[in-house]
């Protein structure tokens, strides 16, 4: 686990701001879903309900996975394509309230580590309910799968690009890869668990609390 930035773990302290201007809504299809709601098969790892994160504090007050109907949608499908080969997917982070983002990007020291947190004044696609970090784990025995690097490792380990882990970690990481791809995610560079839906620019960004989601 990467060393914590923040010695506060209690999320309550995090005043919510004000939304930024980017926060226009160019879609009305920004209805959020819970993803255990449509497969319970789907498995949770919500760090950010956890102090095990890169900032070592509780940031999320529930461990829950939400996305708009069409991303999730479309992440059910790449796990029953998983399944069918042995595998499924385990969540580390979906929707995330802009709130947050603010929190994260404010937790991150100025530096070479802001290229992995996104910017609030721009807005994230998580806010959007259009991202989502996973991994995989294995059917037969429960356990998250070798992968190159941890979750929110700010190394080259993290990067899609990196070929120096072992080939078992590489493959794991290329299944997850055309799994996500052939129901319409595409990756970041610089971390192998980060997807995003295609038209993910026309949803709002949204700072509504988990336990305000219907």
């Amino acid at each position: 686990m990467i060393a914590p930035l923040l010695a506060c773990d209690r999320s309550e302290k995090i005043a919510p701001p004000a939304r930024p201007s980017a926060a226009t809504p160019k879609s009305d299809r920004g209805d959020l879903v819970e993803l255990i709601q449509l497969d319970s098969s789907i498995r949770l790892d919500i760090r950010y309900a956890t102090a095990n994160n890169f900032t070592g504090r509780k940031l999320y007050p529930q461990a829950r996975a939400f996305l708009v109907r069409p991303t999730a949608e479309a992440l059910i499908r790449a796990h029953r394509a998983a399944q069918s080969e042995g595998f499924g997917l385990m969540i580390y982070d979906a929707y995330r309230p802009w709130r947050i983002t603010k929190a994260l990007w404010d937790a991150t020291p100025p530096g070479p580590k802001r290229n992995y947190v996104a910017n609030p004044k721009k807005g994230s696609r998580h806010n959007r309910g259009c991202a989502v970090d996973l991994t995989l784990h294995d059917l037969a025995t429960g356990r998250q799968v070798e992968m190159p690097s941890g979750y929110d490792e700010f190394t080259q380990r993290a990067h899609r690009d990196f070929m120096r882990a072992s080939p078992e970690a590489i493959a794991n990481r290329k299944r997850l890869e055309s799994w996500m791809e052939a129901e319409g995610f595409r990756g970041i560079s610089n971390e192998w668990w980060h997807f995003d839906f295609i038209g993910w620019e026309n949803f709002p960004i949204l700072d509504i609390a988990f336990d305000e989601i219907g």
